[in-house]
């Protein structure tokens, strides 16, 4: 039976090899992409065409913009009570009294403006023609959904509509934040996104008391990823998630490892070859 591998391929961004990936901004100036020449993203789209025409039989590449929801009331709770706290008491309940975080909870007014930020940084590279994203995903969370919806509102052409996919959830069961609300809810709030026929009504991954590890968030990381490869011919990707997705995107392509703040977009160049 045939084994896809990932490996990102370096040399094209700043977070690849810098530890002060973007000097603490959330965006940094062109995503992180090291050419600041005006002609730097059609000579990256050149780049990865290359890659692409030139690689064996199996060997495939595609660029993945990695897009962490803006800030959530669960962010807000955890920075409240520190993480220590957040993680033994907190997480596990649906509100103090004054935030309401659980389940699913809605993005801050914080949390919008980081969106709007994502959405001004694409923006301003269309300008230098930077590539859009030939197919888009979601994680099936609001705080994940709404920050797509205002990252690439006129951006992206009405009619490509992003896809919502329950492998791009939170790592999931104890907070409750990390609880999904109904296929039906996601149907009726975003009637403009498609939601793939997987997704089945009521949350049947969510534990109260098993916390999913990370090598099971990191094989749901693979089967994404195999799917793509498997089956889209695009070759620049969205995927709009979660700080647990970004650290299993980095683990399995071989990427180093660091927290992509709220509202963070992190592109990499992954090679996928079959065995």
């Amino acid at each position: 039976m045939s084994h896809r591998s990932y490996e990102v391929v370096k040399g094209f961004f700043e977070q690849e090899v810098g530890a002060g990936y973007g000097q603490g901004k959330v965006l940094p100036a062109r995503f992180g992409l090291i050419d600041p020449s005006d002609n730097r993203w059609r000579t990256f789209k050149q780049r990865i065409d290359q890659l692409n025409t030139s690689s064996p039989v199996g060997t495939q590449y595609k660029v993945f913009f990695v897009g962490r929801h803006g800030e959530g009331f669960h962010n807000v709770a955890e920075a409240k009570y520190g993480t220590e706290k957040w993680n033994r008491y907190w997480s596990k309940k649906s509100g103090d009294g004054e935030l309401i975080w659980g389940p699913d909870p809605e993005l801050t007014t914080l949390g919008q403006e980081q969106a709007k930020a994502a959405h001004n940084a694409w923006k301003q590279e269309r300008k230098f023609d930077i590539p859009l994203p030939g197919k888009l995903y979601c994680s099936p969370l609001t705080r994940a959904i709404y920050t797509n919806k205002i990252t690439f509102d006129s951006i992206i052409p009405e009619s490509q509509r992003t896809v919502i996919i329950e492998n791009l959830r939170e790592t999931h069961g104890v907070h409750t934040c990390d609880k999904r609300r109904t296929r039906t809810y996601i149907e009726r709030t975003f009637p403009d996104f498609d939601i793939e026929e997987e997704l089945v009504e009521e949350d049947e991954l969510w534990d109260s008391q098993v916390r999913e590890t990370h090598g099971e968030i990191d094989v749901r990381m693979r089967g994404v990823l195999d799917m793509i490869f498997d089956n889209d011919q695009e070759q620049f990707i969205s995927f709009t998630a979660h700080g647990g997705i970004v650290s299993a995107v980095l683990r399995v392509v071989n990427h180093r490892q660091y927290i992509l703040p709220t509202g963070g977009v992190l592109p990499m160049v992954v090679k996928s070859s079959i065995s």
